[in-house]
């Protein structure tokens, strides 16, 4: 049984049997004397290897390391409910940390949590900085790409690394896309007497001998080329890479509002092209989630590139031709059809996955799907919309209007 499966009784003790004890790096001599105790009185302390050293005096129960899968240790947690059992968890155990796993599992009336300051409160107390107008990102076991969609000019942004690479790892990427001359600080073992802090900037880094527990500190410069996302929907087209096949930037912008995101919601982008209306989508939250489902191997390797170089590499790519490709896929709550719609069957299958309440937006450019969407909207109603744009353009040494082909809209909210 997964964890995220495993019950509880019908009968909850009522004591708090569960312990969570943030610890820094000054170790025992930052706890405070009731942190101690619960650790001393524990039948069972678990923890990462530096956190049990540096709690070691203190422990009398049996010690234990998180085993890997990480799921393992809290079904033996779970499972020893009633009994005195301790979590150490690095600083804010409740940021980034254990505390958010076991609460899923152990009810909150059941624990007493002792967090410790965060990285991130002791970076920003070295600094000198206002957690509230900062951005806090974890890379810690996390893709570094996730750190573009933060990359403004005049932003200050705290980034928990994995190890002794992360800092010249982050510092490559300012440099590779425009933001070289953005002013880095290293904070390594904060809390313990190796505390230290180095100074320097992006695109000149050289730091060496730097420790794997490390938090960087980033104000963004952003050179005149910089890749600076903008944050309203109806990204330029060139800063996607596609062949063509992409929902265009106008277009793109309305067929967002369309499908009105909402936060936690899951978006299937089928015949995603560049995926384009996806990653858009993913943006305007980080609680979103976007399957993009795409039959030519090209598009597929496009999207993902796509998805990395815009900060949301968590958008998952499903293989293969649609409606046979959606098959077991989670349940949307909304989706996107802008490449594939020539037949009722495609519509069918994604209007009977939608949840209840979901929306679907179909765009159609030929005069094929176009009748399907018309047949929709009278069986079904909804929003059908002709979406027709002009650009001006150079016509014979004189300027004049160039038409674009037009799209048409149908919306539909499922009952």
């Amino acid at each position: 049984m997964a964890a995220a499966e495993l019950p509880l009784s019908d009968t909850a003790p009522i004591r708090p049997w569960l312990s969570i004890i943030g610890i820094g790096e000054d170790g025992i001599a930052g706890l405070t004397e009731t942190a101690r105790r619960m650790i001393s009185e524990a039948g069972t302390v678990y923890g990462g290897r530096r956190h049990l050293a540096l709690a070691a005096p203190l422990v009398q129960g049996t010690a234990l390391q998180w085993p890997s899968p990480l799921a393992a240790g809290v079904a033996t947690i779970v499972a020893a409910r009633g009994t005195p059992v301790c979590v150490l968890a690095s600083g804010d155990p409740f940021l980034h940390g254990i505390g958010g796993v076991l609460s899923r599992h152990v009810p909150a009336a059941e624990m007493i949590v002792m967090p410790a300051p965060s990285a991130f409160s002791l970076a920003a107390a070295r600094l000198g900085w206002a957690l509230q107008d900062t951005a806090l990102v974890s890379l810690h076991g996390r893709p570094l790409d996730l750190l573009r969609s933060h990359l403004q000019r005049g932003a200050h942004i705290l980034a928990l690394t994995s190890n002794e690479h992360g800092p010249a790892d982050i510092a490559a990427l300012l440099t590779a896309t425009g933001f070289g001359a953005s002013r880095l600080a290293v904070l390594e073992t904060l809390g313990g007497q190796r505390e230290r802090v180095r100074r320097t900037s992006a695109g000149a880094f050289a730091l060496a001998d730097i420790d794997a527990l490390n938090v960087v500190a980033i104000e963004i410069v952003a050179s005149a080329g910089a890749r600076v996302l903008p944050r309203a929907p109806g990204l330029a087209d060139a800063l996607f890479a596609h062949d063509g096949q992409i929902t265009k930037r106008d277009i793109r912008a309305l067929t967002l509002s369309a499908l009105a995101p909402q936060r936690g919601e899951l978006l299937w982008d089928v015949g995603a092209g560049a995926g384009s209306v996806g990653i858009e989508w993913m943006l305007a939250d980080s609680s979103l989630h976007t399957i993009a489902v795409e039959s030519r191997l090209d598009r597929v390797a496009r999207i993902r590139a796509n998805a990395a170089a815009f900060g949301v590499p968590g958008l998952v790519v499903k293989v293969g031709e649609a409606p046979a490709a959606l098959t077991g896929l989670p349940a949307p709550d909304a989706v996107f059809v802008g490449g594939g719609a020539s037949d009722a069957g495609m519509l069918d299958a994604v209007s009977a996955a939608l949840r209840p309440g979901g929306r679907l937006v179909v765009n159609a450019v030929t005069l094929r799907t176009e009748a399907l969407l018309l047949d929709r909207y009278a069986a079904f109603g909804g929003d059908l919309v002709r979406i027709a744009l002009s650009r001006a353009a150079p016509l014979a040494g004189v300027t004049a209007w160039q038409p674009a082909r037009p799209v048409t809209q149908w919306c539909w909210v499922k009952p």
